[in-house]
């Protein structure tokens, strides 16, 4: 489903209210446009029949296990050719903290990583710098690569000779470079963010981001479900889009799943405002705009699906977040920070399991790549016994 055609599907017209919808998606059906838009614009009568369908049909299909990634945020380099105007990751050659890792930090860190338990490396960075400043094509060249994927792919190599899974998130790519970095990669992703093209146009916070052109965006995650690969996708929530612009992202990547099946997990993101960026004053998505949002996700997306929300952006709302269909918090690092949202500390493992253990739930560590995933049908053969062999030992270690 591309951008225009989430925006204009057919609509079965005078929605059904909020209980029938709850109730057919709790006997199994399969939501439609009308539904999704029922449930996320619901109003707060409804939100205590709308948290609980989403918990009872989160725990049907995955049970009261709750997940985790323990993992290094890897920042390869944030140069970005993109000026998102919620972004402080994002920067140009010469501003202070901008920044390329050498393999000899990318080594050190994914060595100090593994020796703390971490099993992911996070591979994140900046879209298509190269394009944008000769200065870091001179830096590529100097690392001895040709492109950014190329040095991320060696960046991978790395990471996993220090006993780590890569999981790529490099912004837009072709079919050749994520074909290229397949064998390197457990997993990879990229955030839709929004479906709505109405995000790019003039005063907009994708203006000056080419590469948050939803189509774009939609067209690599298709053609990452036709290359086999686990993958990673979610909406951000709070950048200027509508509640219904959320429902119809969230179907757009439904969509896509049920021809390929690839999209191991939905993250939901609630947008952190800053200072020193042009959305610094903008309003931050409240606690009922992430319920909604999470419940239509768990709702929509079904049972079986993967629905994860970032637990250090909204660190006093771990319960209703369980209670409202999630099933995984993402990648923690006991080593780096958030680089993208660093003013928001990873929450302390010990007392996040304390808190899922009082809300009924127990925590549980997780590859990168979903178990589901691991699999002859999912994983590439040069990185397959690697992963397996990781498995085995996680395994192990939860042993009593």
């Amino acid at each position: 489903m591309d951008s225009e055609t989430a925006l204009t599907a057919p609509s079965r017209g005078t929605r059904e209210p909020v209980r029938e919808v709850l109730d057919r998606a709790l006997s199994g059906e399969i939501l439609g446009q009308d539904d999704a838009l029922a449930l996320i614009e619901c109003p707060e009568s409804d939100l205590v029949d709308l948290i609980a369908a989403a918990g009872e049909l989160r725990d049907r299909g995955k049970g009261r296990d709750v997940t985790y990634s323990r993992k290094v945020f890897l920042p390869i380099t944030n140069l970005c050719r993109d000026r998102c105007t919620y972004c402080t990751f994002r920067k140009d050659p010469g501003d202070p903290g901008a920044w390329t890792m050498t393999p000899d930090e990318i080594s050190a860190w994914s060595r100090r990583g593994a020796e703390l338990g971490c099993k992911e490396a996070l591979m994140c960075l900046g879209d298509k710098p190269e394009v944008a400043f000769r200065e870091f094509r001179e830096t590529l060249r100097e690392l001895g690569a040709g492109s950014t994927p190329e040095y991320v792919a060696r960046a991978c190599q790395l990471a996993l000779a220090e006993g780590l899974l890569p999981h790529t998130n490099a912004g837009l790519m072709t079919r050749e470079e994520m074909a290229m970095l397949r064998p390197h990669n457990a997993s990879m992703g990229l955030m839709l963010e929004n479906i709505s093209p109405r995000l790019r146009a003039r005063g907009g916070p994708h203006q000056w981001a080419p590469d948050k052109d939803p189509n774009l965006r939609m067209r690599m995650i298709e053609e990452a479900g036709e290359l086999r690969i686990p993958f990673t996708s979610g909406i951000l929530l709070g950048i200027g889009e509508t509640p219904a612009e959320r429902a119809l992202s969230l179907l757009a990547l439904r969509a896509s799943h049920e021809r390929h099946g690839h999209i191991q997990e939905v993250i939901v993101q609630n947008f952190r405002a800053k200072p020193d960026i042009p959305m610094a004053s903008a309003p931050e998505p409240d606690d009922l705009d992430m319920v909604r949002a999470l419940a239509t996700a768990r709702l929509v997306l079904g049972p079986r699906a993967n629905v994860q929300a970032p637990p250090n952006l909204s660190p006093n709302q771990i319960e209703i977040f369980l209670r409202a269909g999630i099933n995984d918090w993402g990648g923690i690092s006991p080593l780096t920070k958030d680089y993208v949202n660093p003013e928001s500390p990873w929450p302390h493992l010990e007392r996040l399991a304390q808190r899922c253990d009082r809300a009924g739930f127990r925590l549980k560590q997780r590859l990168t790549i979903y178990p589901e995933y691991i699999n002859d049908n999912w994983l590439d053969p040069a990185i397959a016994p690697t992963v397996r062999a990781m498995q085995a030992r996680m395994a192990g270690e939860e042993k009593p």
